[in-house]
């Protein structure tokens, strides 16, 4: 299967609030057609980050040849499922990402995976397919099993797929090359960006403690914009994870995703997107 371009819509969400228009019109003068979205939970109700419907959000993204191949949300037990659902169809989205979630033991995560199982199913009836993205703390082990596979173990293969971020598994101390390959067909999409060399230590299990309860608060020491960079300026070894999604031959996307960045946003995705096209091209 081609591994297309794509990329997440948190890298520019500054960008998008102060001009969500115009920043997607840059975003097509950059190069970019495929997109996946976030859509947040608000007093106002569910937002797309501007200010615009989903109906509008639609008529731009046609009017600029752009398409939605996955929506991240928030998802729990207070999740507005009407609502997202609604929303992806709207904007032409064919799959729900839960963007994160957090786990204090083992018991956590077997209940988090029951209830995963059966939001799959809620979204499978209603056309729409339900993935997961990983950050760093899904490599933590509980009673010698790390979070990832214990949703690898108990989430129904025919319900859930995962979206493998290569950038936190790095920062969790996994191999990212060995996880995609135990991943296997499971994993339709790929997030990219890069670790620049004076992020030390890398592993933030080194910082935080292999057994610490990672919450939030934690995850929100990590976004510091000295730990990230564009695609192919840092020490990742972007062209053997496309080389290992090429040869496994299910990821369908790989998008550009910048969580924090110290340049303008528009520019560092631009920087990227130009480095992942001679990658994909070269590989």
């Amino acid at each position: 299967m081609s591994l297309s371009m794509g990329l997440q819509l948190f890298s520019v969400k500054n960008a998008l609030k102060q001009d969500f228009i115009g920043t997607l019109e840059k975003l097509g003068d950059i190069g970019y057609k495929s997109l996946e979205m976030v859509i947040r939970k608000t007093d106002e109700g569910l937002s797309l980050v501007g200010e615009l419907s989903a109906k509008e959000v639609r008529t731009q993204l046609d009017r600029l040849g752009m398409k939605v191949v996955g929506c991240h949300t928030h998802i729990n037990e207070e999740t507005e499922w009407e609502g997202i659902i609604e929303s992806n169809h709207l904007i032409g989205s064919p799959a729900i990402g839960c963007s994160i979630a957090f786990f204090s033991n083992k018991d956590d995560v077997l209940r988090f995976c029951e209830s995963f199982n059966r939001y799959g199913e809620l979204c499978k009836t209603n056309g729409l397919g339900l993935y997961y993205h990983n950050h760093f703390q899904e490599f933590q082990q509980f009673h010698g099993e790390t979070v990832m596979d214990i949703m690898l173990n108990n989430m129904e293969k025919d319900l859930i797929h995962f979206e493998f971020d290569s950038y936190w598994a790095v920062r969790g101390g996994a191999d990212p090359i060995v996880w995609l390959h135990k991943l296997g067909d499971r994993c339709k999409k790929l997030h990219q960006k890069d670790l620049p060399v004076t992020a030390q230590p890398v592993n933030w299990f080194d910082v935080f403690g292999a057994t610490s309860n990672i919450t939030i608060d934690e995850l929100y020491k990590t976004q510091d914009p000295a730990h990230f960079c564009e695609v192919g300026t840092g020490t990742l070894n972007i062209r053997a994870i496309i080389e290992a999604a090429r040869s496994i031959g299910s990821a369908e996307y790989i998008f550009v995703e910048q969580d924090v960045t110290a340049k303008d946003e528009v520019e560092g995705v631009a920087i990227s997107y130009g480095n992942l096209e001679r990658l994909l091209k070269e590989v």
